[in-house]
């Protein structure tokens, strides 16, 4: 396969045996390889039942790989990191998403990319935003930041 370009979303709210959330997520974006590109670290609050804050970034990276190929290398970083299967939205080590994909849609049982949800959440947003501002959502057709801003829209004032 020619060599394309990926979106990826990383997140960790446990320590693992690179030490803080933070350095788990730097020690994956050293795995991964071929970045091209990475957001800062944002401290986010968590989503769901899981009560530890996350450290969640954005890579932008090329490979030669299919998305079925490099969501299978991503499953087995997280494995090598001590993930382990189990509650949704729970504490994990490492959380590696393919969120998108520069030849566009890819649909499988596994692996549905652009990632369903990553147009409402803010902590994949934001930093897609400091690193591919104008990629444009191929289902929606929107670039990153207006979608930033819609989710931002939707937001309770505090």
């Amino acid at each position: 396969m020619p060599v394309t370009s990926y979106i990826l979303a990383l997140g960790s709210n446990r320590r693992g045996r690179h030490g803080s959330p933070r350095r788990e997520v730097e020690a994956a974006l050293a795995a991964i390889g071929g970045v091209r590109a990475a957001s800062r670290i944002h401290e986010t609050a968590p989503i769901g039942p899981s009560i530890r804050r996350f450290a969640n970034a954005v890579a932008w990276i090329d490979s030669d790989e299919t998305p079925a190929a490099l969501l299978r290398r991503l499953k087995g970083i997280e494995r090598a990191f001590g993930r382990r299967r189990g509650q949704r939205w729970g504490a994990r080590v490492i959380d590696l998403d393919i969120v998108l994909w520069s030849e566009g849609a890819w649909w499988t049982r596994d692996l549905i990319v652009p990632h369903p949800q990553y147009r409402a959440r803010r902590f994949v947003l934001a930093p897609l935003a400091e690193i591919a501002p104008r990629w444009r959502d191929p289902v929606s057709g929107r670039a990153t930041l207006p979608l930033l801003h819609a989710v931002d829209r939707r937001r309770p004032c505090a």
